[in-house]
């Protein structure tokens, strides 16, 4: 019997060579694919009001859709949130070490069902171990808009609805954005 070939793990500089959105789970590089308008308007209005809140505080950097926070998980070395804020030294360039306090995953059109529930909640653990405080599980098309889950109580989430006005405690200290928001 012939030895299989062995198959080299993805690294994180192999990501600066990806076309696209990627991650790197299990060695593999993941790629993402686009997403349709209202996510991608969604998470838009989270980093810009993110945005705004780090203008306004000393500490601490939002960062949009598609920037990779390179970490050092044993099925994962890499994370590429919808938006995110984080407290590490500036990257210039490259990937940003290390993972965010607060990451924010939006939904699109192929992120429900059996499978993809599995996959978003064992990411969420993954964003954990690296060291993120509380992420984001945003559904547009829900009456639970934004869960927010911690890394203190990751089975418990708390609940943000539309009319509601959602925070990102303790990970983004004073930082608020209405619910409503992420549907204008």
């Amino acid at each position: 019997m012939a030895a299989q070939p062995q198959v080299r793990q993805a690294r994180i500089e192999d990501l600066y060579q990806v076309e696209g959105k990627a991650e790197i789970v299990n060695g593999r590089i993941v790629l993402m694919p686009p997403t349709g308008e209202d996510p991608g308007r969604a998470s838009g209005s989270i980093y810009i009001s993110l945005r705004q809140h780090e203008r306004q505080v000393t500490g601490g950097r939002a960062t949009p859709d598609n920037v990779a926070y390179g970490v050092t998980l044993p099925n994962r070395t890499a994370f590429s949130p919808d938006a995110a804020f984080h407290f590490r030294p500036p990257a210039g360039m490259k990937f940003i070490n290390g993972a965010p306090a607060f990451a924010v995953e939006v939904r699109s059109e192929n992120d429900y069902g059996p499978a993809a529930e599995r996959e978003m909640k064992q990411k969420r653990a993954d964003y954990f171990v690296a060291g993120t405080l509380l992420v984001w599980d945003v559904d547009l098309l829900a009456e639970d808009v934004i869960k927010a889950y911690s890394a203190d109580d990751p089975e418990h989430p708390r609940i943000f609805k539309r009319g509601e006005i959602a925070d990102a405690e303790p990970a983004v200290s004073g930082w608020r954005m209405p619910v409503d928001d992420l549907f204008s």
